[in-house]
């Protein structure tokens, strides 16, 4: 998720001084020397071959041999029949034609029964606490019952990324007293975490069950979560309030996410730097602190609650930037920071079952300049036991990837003791290396990216495409990356190797190549790429998360096409055969609004989408917003929201 930019203080490392809103995607903090485009350039295959896309021929060459993708074969079947929604920038949602786009849920309505009703003016953490969450993003339909595919009732998880209190609060002022702010900050500490509601058809129209035992909602304020994997009690994770290093008090800036085979969510913490004031350099953990963004902060929580000042509470800032586990389906479940997997700024974390019965757990970096990474597990998936996959995640591999000019990438294992994870590099055990999985990841040559976002498996061909928001800082090129100051972003596909007749994503070695490239098509300095039937109204910018329908169809959702003048979008496309990479634009976010978590029911019969932040310009007051929807009401602010996209014959989406 890309905030947009804020101003930038005199003395960013001053704990007093915060910013304007969030502001971290302009600021990068990798200085790693990667190889650049030119010594790249000798490569087997050269850059102009990459940009027209390997992955059209299924061939790529790992170690020396030459591998197949799974690709479907073209149909009929798989066409995007749905007329195009043109470009535009309107106060509302729009859809294709044929189509339905009905509000599901909103900030502030009730998830448990006993909360009361939204009211603008006297929010409490209290209420809050039992209220839908803020800024929704990541979303995962769980059918119920467990284990079944039912398309017509389930559970919503739901992620609640950010606040900003400006935009939150009608008397929010940048100068209060103590007392006048810390009731609004344990506000916004409730609306962080997650929801999960139970739904379901009735009548045809999905509702939210409000009267469900399963409906709960996971907080930054309240909720305790265990610490698991190799940094559990580690020194570098106690603190004064918890000296095991083993629990802590909720989740924060919670992005994408993921589910697990057996039936769990993973919601993954991003910029968690934000909400810590202090100087890393008055700190033990100034390296560290440093490398991942810290002393700018753009929450003021620190000046009234000593866990997020970094000067007071060193550690507490350690305990967060990881993968968390919820149990949707046992509401006395506590949820689990799976330290195994790493910790940096996480978008997404989506699970594949290997061949070997093991499971990779893919994730982004979202920073300029930062790296896209993957957790192998040790042991297997049991699909009879679920009981035995609880600490599946506890032990495996972290790996890093290094994309080079020639159509390969490779994996490379962050491993302790390995390469240059070892003492003299002040690496002592797996527990640092997971804490600081970015500076591991710089020793061993990682491809610094252009803002890693969602990174997402294609069901049918197991092929991984990763989002790549865009890199307004690059300077120069590198195999995976080569458009310089890079304001569209692009996606890239990565081809694993088969075995067994399925993808390996255990494998170290893959194939990889560019599924487009962002930007206008018309305008000859963009560097955009797309399938040559693209329409005025088909290509993108900053794309952002995507997902799958049954037919192995991307369907892309963006984050930041105002600037090229028209709402951020979902956009859908073929994967494979004469239409692959023909993006299409179905459906229109209101004013300023981020489109996250696109989820489809098992059906297929229904797609989920989470609209967030509309109408919410961070530089103008509360009172004037671009947009009110998706109440229209002047008394009411903008409200991030579900939207439910069905089909009026209710045929499948996209048929």
């Amino acid at each position: 998720m890309n905030i947009m930019t804020g101003q930038k203080s005199a003395d960013s490392n001053d704990a007093s001084t915060i910013l304007e809103f969030p502001n971290d995607d302009d600021v990068a903090t990798n200085d790693s020397n990667c190889p650049s485009i030119s010594e790249l350039i000798q490569a087997s295959i050269n850059r102009r071959q990459a940009l027209h896309g390997l992955a059209a021929f299924g061939l790529f060459s790992i170690g020396g041999t030459w591998v197949t993708g799974v690709m479907p074969a073209a149909s009929a079947t798989t066409r995007l029949s749905f007329k195009e929604v043109p470009h535009r920038h309107e106060m509302g949602v729009r859809v294709a034609d044929g189509y339905n786009a009905d509000v599901l849920i909103r900030w502030g309505d009730k998830v448990i029964p006993t909360a009361p009703d939204f009211n603008v003016d006297d929010q409490s953490a209290e209420a809050q606490a039992q209220q839908f969450g803020n800024n929704n993003d990541f979303l995962a339909f769980m059918p119920l019952p467990l284990g079944s595919r039912n398309s017509d009732r389930g559970l919503l998880c739901v992620n609640h990324e950010f606040t900003v209190p400006s935009l939150m609060f009608p008397n929010y002022r940048r100068e209060m007293t103590a007392s006048e702010r810390l009731p609004l900050i344990e506000t916004e500490m409730a609306a962080h975490g997650q929801s999960i509601i139970e739904i379901a058809k009735v009548r045809g129209k999905w509702q939210v069950m409000q009267e469900s035992s399963y409906n709960r909602r996971i907080t930054m304020l309240q909720t305790e979560i265990a610490i698991s994997g190799p940094a559990a009690g580690h020194d570098r994770l106690r603190t004064s309030t918890d000296p095991s290093g083993r629990k802590v008090i909720g989740t924060l800036n919670n992005c994408a996410g993921g589910v697990t085979p057996w039936g769990t969510v993973l919601t993954a913490e991003e910029n968690v730097q934000g909400y810590f004031v202090g100087d890393p350099l008055k700190t033990p953990e100034t390296r560290n602190l440093k490398r991942f963004g810290f002393g700018r902060p753009w929450f003021d929580w620190g000046k009234h609650v000593d866990r997020f000042h970094i000067e007071k509470e060193p550690h507490e800032a350690n305990r967060f930037g990881w993968v968390v586990e919820i149990d949707p389906y046992d509401v006395n479940s506590t949820p689990v920071k799976r330290t195994a997997l790493g910790r940096f700024k996480h978008e997404c974390a989506t699970c594949a079952v290997n061949p070997d019965g093991t499971l990779t757990v893919y994730s982004g970096d979202d920073q300029y300049f930062e790296y896209i990474y993957k957790f192998v597990t040790k042991d297997r998936f049991d699909a009879g036991n679920r009981e035995a996959n609880r600490d599946l995640l506890d032990k495996g591999t972290l790996f890093v990837a290094r994309f080079d000019a020639d159509g390969s990438m490779t994996w490379l294992p962050l491993v302790f003791g390995q390469g240059p994870l070892r003492e003299e590099n002040d690496f002592h055990s797996q527990a640092d290396v997971v804490i600081e999985a970015r500076r591991a990841g710089q020793l061993m040559g990682a491809t610094p990216m252009d803002r890693p976002e969602d990174v997402e498996t294609n069901p049918n061909s197991g092929r991984v495409y990763v989002m790549l928001t865009g890199n307004k800082k690059r300077k120069e090129g590198n195999a995976a990356n080569p458009r310089v100051a890079n304001y569209h972003g692009h996606i890239i596909e990565l081809v694993p190797p088969t075995s067994r007749g399925k993808a390996d994503h255990a494998a170290t070695r893959y194939g990889w190549s560019f599924f487009l490239m962002g930007g206008n098509p018309v305008d000859d300095q963009s560097g955009a790429k797309y399938h040559e039937g693209i329409s005025d109204n088909g290509w993108l910018s900053t794309p952002d998360n995507c997902t799958f329908d049954n037919q192995g169809r991307i369907w892309i959702s963006t984050d930041g096409q105002p600037k090229s003048g028209f709402s951020d979008s979902v956009y859908a496309a073929e994967t494979s055969g004469p239409r692959r990479g023909l993006t299409r634009c179905f459906f229109n976010a209101p004013k300023q609004a981020e489109i996250c978590g696109p989820v489809f029911t098992p059906d297929n019969k229904t797609l989920f989408l989470a609209i967030q932040h509309p109408g919410d310009d961070f530089r103008k007051p509360y009172t004037d917003r671009a947009t009110r929807w998706p109440d229209f009401n002047e008394g009411l602010p903008p409200r991030s929201s579900i939207v439910v996209v069905t089909k009026n014959d209710g045929d499948v989406v996209g048929s």
